[in-house]
């Protein structure tokens, strides 16, 4: 079972100031705003597209799915304290909102039944996660339906 941290302190400062800093280099900063743009699944098949090599967000994909698992991954684990680092780092959650419908079919068929475990912790066995989860996962219905 992994546990928590019961408090923040100044190391999980620092560790949320590195994440900051890595987020504003600027292939970080166009890889998050492209996939904050434009990619919007409706289908798992929109999902098993972008993983593909030749896709114009693969890389982009890559990029940033796999930050976020990584610090996603500090909080499940017991590095981070959970409340203090979704303060300022719930933008993974929107990702994982929108590929949480078609979560368990991508596993399967892109063979990867470990992504993302970290922000699905996060999103269900954190407060903070779950409040943040819910947010976005209506503001992401809301959305889809004005697109339509």
């Amino acid at each position: 079972m992994l546990v928590q941290k019961d408090f923040p302190d100044h190391h999980d400062a620092d560790i949320v100031l590195r994440l900051y800093e890595m987020r504003r280099e600027p292939v970080m900063r166009e890889s998050r705003a492209v996939l904050v743009r434009t990619f919007w699944p409706t289908s798992v098949d929109d999902v098993l597209a972008v993983v593909k090599n030749d896709h114009p967000m693969n890389a982009a994909w890559r990029q940033v799915t796999s930050y976020w698992e990584m610090a996603y991954g500090m909080v499940r684990h017991g590095v981070l304290h959970a409340e203090f680092m979704l303060d300022s780092n719930g933008e993974g959650l929107i990702l994982y909102a929108r590929v949480a419908p078609f979560l368990e079919e991508y596993r399967k068929q892109a063979n990867s039944p470990r992504a993302f475990r970290n922000a699905e912790w996060v999103a269900t066995q954190t407060d903070a996660g779950r409040q943040l989860f819910a947010f976005f996962s209506e503001r992401l219905k809301k959305q889809l339906a004005a697109k339509k």
